[in-house]
């Protein structure tokens, strides 16, 4: 099946590049309120799943017993920008368990936020692994490790116990098959797995709802996605697109994006989950499709209206100020 253009970019009144993709939104028991593309297709969620990632941190106990806030859970489902903020909270997770930066296995990278990577090379020679974007999650790997009285060294291998619990419950909640057919290795070194779009819709539905897991589990999904709409700076950071979505319609939105142009979301008033992957990978893309999706379950709120609409079709201007053309969503009805 041939994915429809669901955005465009024009230049001069003219498209001068489209964007193909799939869109998936559904309920807790699998009924589909939108669709867009093939959503059958299996892809891989990459970062967008870290809700699911971050299960075990909260369903084993640790997050309670290290006095974790809303800040650290955000953060352990979060791809960070880098910013002080967002580095020194990764830090104190790791020291609340005796463990360092040392014990991070996601490598270092500078921030790919040109303003914080300046402020980073103004004030460090070079990263450590703590400026990852996901620092977090990997320091709320290694404190649900040190909780279970696991070992965390070789957390990120696919046999690792901690793995081992992360795909049971990215089974659980998604319904898909979660094996080694079907696995990749993400950015930050951990397994991925490709899973289709209509499951993680339907998986998001399920955190947000708690709707067919079990009681301990539907309370962890709800209170990470809950976590993460309350200190949505701490799930992406300054003027993200993650964290610009939750804040306009604060605890109305989850949206958690991922590399190679994917997005998940979930509303909790409409108990729906959203999936989508803009299929050549393009952030600009995913970002203009969710807001637009987005836009679909806020009709009656002309702010939250606006503030997705400028997201899904927003100017384009060269380093000239200069308006040059646009990006613009053109989902089908």
């Amino acid at each position: 099946m041939a994915n429809p253009v669901l955005v465009e970019v024009t230049r001069g009144g003219r498209v001068e590049s489209r964007h193909h993709g799939m869109i998936a939104v559904l309920d807790a028991h699998g009924h589909v309120a939108y669709a867009a593309g093939d959503i059958d297709a299996a892809i891989f969620p990459r970062s967008a799943c870290k809700a699911i990632q971050a299960l075990p941190l909260v369903e084993s106990g640790a997050a309670d017993a290290l006095g974790f806030t809303d800040r650290e859970i955000a953060l352990s489902a979060s791809s960070h920008s880098g910013e002080d903020e967002h580095i020194a909270l990764a830090g104190s997770m790791l020291a609340k368990v005796g463990r360092s930066v040392a014990d991070l296995e996601c490598g270092a990278h500078w921030s790919g936020q040109q303003n914080v990577l300046i402020h980073q090379a103004r004030t460090r020679k070079a990263p450590d692994a703590l400026c990852n974007n996901c620092s977090g999650k990997h320091a709320g790997f290694i404190c649900a490790c040190c909780h279970l009285g696991v070992d965390p060294k070789g957390y990120t291998g696919y046999e690792h116990p901690l793995q081992r619990e992360i795909r049971v419950a990215m089974a659980d909640v998604t319904g898909a098959h979660i094996g080694e057919d079907v696995a990749g290795i993400d950015g930050c070194a951990i397994p991925t797995y490709a899973v289709p779009v209509k499951a993680l819709a339907q998986g998001f539905a399920k955190l947000v709802t708690g709707t067919g897991l079990s009681e301990g589990r539907a309370a962890a999904g709800k209170r990470i996605l809950t976590a993460c709409m309350a200190e949505p700076f701490y799930v992406a950071g300054t003027d993200r697109a993650c964290t610009e979505l939750m804040q306009a319609a604060p605890g109305r939105i989850f949206a958690k994006t991922g590399a190679e142009g994917v997005f998940c979301a979930a509303l909790p008033e409409h108990g729906l989950g959203i999936a989508l992957k803009c299929e050549d990978g393009a952030t600009r893309a995913a970002e203009a499709m969710i807001a637009a999706v987005l836009m679909r379950y806020f009709a009656d709120d002309a702010e939250v209206t606006a503030a997705l609409e400028a997201m899904a079709n927003r100017t384009l201007i060269n380093w000239n100020g200069t308006e040059v053309g646009a990006v613009k969503a053109v989902l089908p009805h």
